[in-house]
Parts: structure tokens; C-alpha cells; sequence
């Protein structure tokens, strides 16, 4: 290689100033690797925008960050590493999971957050099992249009800072391309990385891990009067997954795969696998191909986020020095006001999309009576909730009552509906308005997120995923695009399976 090209390389290695605090933690916490080279790597996508909230140079010739974000050079600074953490899958303890096929960077300060970034699909680690540590090319499109498509809906969510294909293929039912994922995220500290060291009764861990989380995400609990910082920790974490799932269920979001070392105790969505958002509204909506029993639904969602809390309770317990019997009473409250909490969030952004106030006397009733003639009806959730905003816009109720197949029984809901809204305070235009603003347009549905997917892998053609990724980008605009993003599937192109791509 000419010497030219060696100091060019040298230059690109310097793209941001990385700090490395959780590698600073005990190394059982860890295990330090680097990622495994690949072949030929070449950029599909950077996102420049998320690059440059980062403070990173974004104005490097693609090579470079197809070098590094395909792990082929560490950039200066960086301290890889593989997480150690276990989890229930599926309601069953593994005492052993961690970072298979993913390594840590570092982190990167900006003014008001820290932020991971991570490599996924980089190779083997000592958490692999008998994995082969990639990532077909499939999966890394779709969590990189589901994430984007996600922050784009003010969802918390990880972000995805670029793709890269690999030049190798991985083997899965068939051979298939590989790809790496560029994640950034709060922290990758799950509740199942509390499980990995509370399992082994390692309370000196668990309390170096609770203390970090706490330093790191929740530091207003340091300064509280609250004389047990884990109970205001597992408070804390919990206030904000329930936060979280509310904003599922506003936009039809199914995760697929909840796990708790899929659950983030920053209260960011994690680990898109098999990821989808529903079509036609039915709280029973499964996609996932393992999820044989329905236990992840998009309706069971809520029930699930409280297990996983009380799984963190669990890994809490022997932290608080104070009578047993007040402690478990304490968890226990919190844990069942974290389905008060859940159950009230969704109630109030459900009303909020049909503009009413869930304080409202009868609000409640009136959504659920909706949702139910939904149900029987097989509406499409995205499109009845946007359309329903058009009654009080210059548009009329056609396009709402074209969601409908029985039309004196929705007829009837809307004249109800209406009665409600003359009665609130602010204006029609005003709810209106708010009701566009919450209710998205376009959405990451299952049919294009898969056009996108097949045209990258049999094709090497991103055009497809670069045009979604646009359009998802302002999802409550109306834009100038083919109806066909904003539609449902016709029945010939709908999707009932995803996948995890391990």
C-alpha cells in the first residue's frame, strides 16, 4: 500500500473523541476483543445527521467509514469490548448470553448525553456460544429503517448510525450476504445483565452495576432524600418503560422478542429482530416466527414490561439493607403501580389520538368502543386513527369510513364521537391539529421494510431502503409520494413472519 494511503488511513482513525467509562468496571463485566476483520467492506449508508449530533468528522470519503464501522481499523481512542449480561428468554432463565455478536466501542460524551456505539454483527466473542457472530444483510436493513423509523416517531429507541456490507456471506437457512450494524445507544445495560451477576449471588457486582446505572442514567437519584437509592432506581427505571410501552401501543409497535436482555434499563427500545408494526388492529398480533404462544402480542406488551421489572426487583432485593418484609412490600408496590402506570399512559396517548382527554368522563368508553368495532372490523390501526383527524379537516369522513365494513354501527360511534368533541375546550382546528400530530401517516410497515430487504440482498440495490428511510423520516406529513407507503399490503404482499437473522 502506498504511504500516502497509510497516512490517509491513519488520519480517518481520528473521527471522534471516545470515552471508555463502562470498560473501567471489573473485567467480569466484560471480555475485551476486537472486531474480526472482513473481506471487502463497503458502505451502504451513514447517517450524517446522527453522526454529526455525535461530534463526529462526517466529511471522510466513504472507505473510511467502511473501514471502521466494519471493524477493519479501531478507531484512536476506542476500547472494544463484548458485554457480559443473561436473561429469561421467554420466560426461561439462560445464565449465560452476553454480547455474541456485537462489540462496544465506547462511548461518546455529548452536552446533555452519553451514548454507546457498538458494532453488531462483528464477529465471534466468548458469549457466541455456537453462533458465528455475523449478521446476514436482512436484519441490518430492517433494524436500521425500524430504529430510524422509531426516533423519527419520538419513540426512545436506539439509533443506527450506518451499514456496512461485508463481502462475506453468512450461512443461515441458505447463504446469504453479510452486513454489520453501527448501533448508538444510551447504554446497552439490560436487565439481564443485573440477572447474569444477581444469578450467581455476586451482590458486590450487582451493587458496582446499580451504582454505575444509577451514576450514569439516573443521577438525580444521588441527590434525592429517598434514603434507598435501588428502590428509586428500580422506580425510576420502571416509570420509564412504562413510558416506553405506552408509545408501542400508540403506534401499533410490536417488539417480538421481550426478553429482559432485550429490556434497556435507559428505557430505550432495543434488539429489533423480529420487529413489525401492526396492520389491521387486533391486541393478539403476533409476527415473530419463535413466538409460538402469542406470549409477546402486541396486547400482551404492558403485562410483559411488569415482569421484566419485577425480574429487576428480584436482582435489587439484597441490595437495600432494611427489614425484608418492608423491602419485599416496597418492590411489590412498585411493581403493581407499574401497571396503573402502564395502563394510564395508554389510556391517556389512546384518547389523545381521538382528541379527547382520557380525564374526560366516558372518554374511555367511547375509545374502547372504537377499538372493539376496529377489531371486528379488521381497520388498519395507522390509517382509522390519522383518517379520523380528516373528520374535523376540510377532507370529510370518507377516507375514516372506507376503514369500516359495517357503516351505520361506525356511523354511530362517529356521531357520539363528535357530541365529545364539541364539548371540549379548545377548538376543532386545535384538535385537529393535535390529532395530526400524534397520529403518524407512514409508518415502517412490514411489506416495504421486506421490498427494501429483498432489493439489497438479491439486488446490492439500497435505492429502495434510502427512499423508505426518507419518507419515515417526517411520518406525520402528508407527502408527495406513491400511496402505496402509506397503504396496507395488498393481501398477495402481506408479511405474517419475521424473523430474528441469528
Amino acid at each position: 500500500m502506498p504511504d500516502q494511503n497509510k497516512q490517509t488511513i491513519e488520519f480517518k482513525k481520528n473521527i471522534v473523541n471516545f470515552d471508555n467509562s463502562y470498560s473501567s468496571l471489573p473485567e467480569i463485566f466484560y471480555q475485551r476483543i476486537n472486531p474480526v476483520p472482513v473481506k471487502s467492506p463497503e458502505l451502504i449508508i451513514f447517517n450524517k445527521n446522527l453522526g454529526k449530533n455525535l461530534g463526529m468528522d462526517i466529511e471522510q470519503p466513504e472507505e473510511c467509514y467502511a473501514q471502521i464501522f466494519s471493524g477493519n481499523i479501531i478507531p484512536d481512542g476506542a476500547s472494544p469490548i463484548a458485554l457480559t449480561y443473561a436473561g429469561h428468554q421467554f420466560g426461561h432463565f439462560v445464565g449465560q448470553l452476553g454480547d455474541g455478536r456485537a462489540v462496544l466501542l465506547g462511548e461518546v460524551n455529548t452536552p446533555n448525553q452519553r451514548h454507546d456505539i457498538q458494532l453488531k454483527g462483528s464477529g465471534q466473542t466468548q458469549f457466541s456460544r455456537q453462533g458465528d457472530g455475523r449478521s446476514a444483510l436482512g436484519p441490518v436493513i430492517r433494524e436500521y429503517i425500524l430504529s430510524e423509523a422509531m426516533h423519527a416517531l419520538n419513540i426512545p429507541t436506539t439509533r443506527s448510525l450506518a451499514a456496512v456490507s461485508t463481502g462475506e456471506e453468512v450461512v443461515r437457512e441458505t447463504l446469504l450476504p453479510g452486513a454489520i450494524l453501527t448501533r448508538v445507544a444510551k447504554s446497552h445495560v439490560r436487565i439481564g445483565t443485573f440477572e447474569y451477576f444477581a444469578a450467581r449471588q455476586q451482590w458486590d457486582n450487582v451493587k458496582i452495576l446499580a451504582d454505575y446505572a444509577i451514576e450514569r442514567h439516573y443521577p438525580e437519584i444521588k441527590t434525592s432524600p429517598n434514603p434507598n437509592p435501588y428502590l428509586a432506581f428500580l422506580k425510576a427505571v420502571a416509570e420509564k418503560q412504562a413510558t416506553l410501552i405506552a408509545k408501542w401501543m400508540g403506534v401499533g409497535f410490536i417488539h417480538g422478542v421481550m426478553n429482559t436482555d432485550n429490556s434497556s434499563i435507559a428505557g430505550e427500545t432495543i434488539d429489533y429482530g423480529p420487529c413489525a408494526f401492526m396492520d389491521n388492529y387486533d391486541p393478539a398480533t403476533v409476527f415473530s416466527s419463535i413466538d409460538h404462544h402469542g406470549r409477546y402480542s402486541f396486547g400482551n406488551q404492558p403485562k410483559i414490561a411488569q415482569w421484566n421489572i419485577a425480574c429487576l426487583a428480584g436482582c435489587l432485593m439484597a441490595l437495600i439493607d432494611d427489614d425484608q418484609t418492608k423491602i419485599k412490600k416496597e418492590l411489590g408496590k412498585i411493581i403493581e403501580d407499574f401497571s396503573v402506570k402502564v395502563n394510564n399512559a395508554i389510556e391517556k396517548i389512546m384518547c389523545q389520538k381521538i382528541g379527547l382527554n382520557s380525564k374526560q368522563n366516558n372518554a374511555k368508553t367511547l375509545l374502547n368502543k372504537l377499538l372493539e368495532i376496529m377489531k371486528n372490523n379488521e381497520s388498519d390501526y395507522t390509517l382509522t386513527f390519522r383518517y379520523m383527524s380528516d373528520v374535523l379537516g376540510e377532507k370529510g369522513d370518507s377516507n375514516f369510513k372506507k376503514q369500516f365494513i359495517s357503516k351505520n354501527e361506525i356511523a354511530e360511534w362517529l356521531n357520539e364521537w363528535q357530541s365529545f368533541i364539541e364539548q371540549q375546550k379548545n377548538s376543532k382546528e386545535e384538535i385537529y391539529h393535535s390529532m395530526q400530530a400524534i397520529n403518524p401517516i407512514y409508518i415502517p410497515r412490514n411489506h416495504l421494510v421486506e421490498r427494501a430487504i429483498k432489493a439489497g440482498v438479491n439486488d446490492a440495490d439500497y435505492s429502495v431502503m434510502t427512499d423508505l428511510c426518507s419518507i419515515l423520516n417526517q411520518p406525520y406529513k402528508e407527502q408527495h409520494v406513491d400511496s402505496d407507503y402509506k397503504n396496507p399490503a395488498e393481501p398477495s404482499d402481506r408479511v405474517y413472519k419475521t424473523f430474528c437473522g441469528t
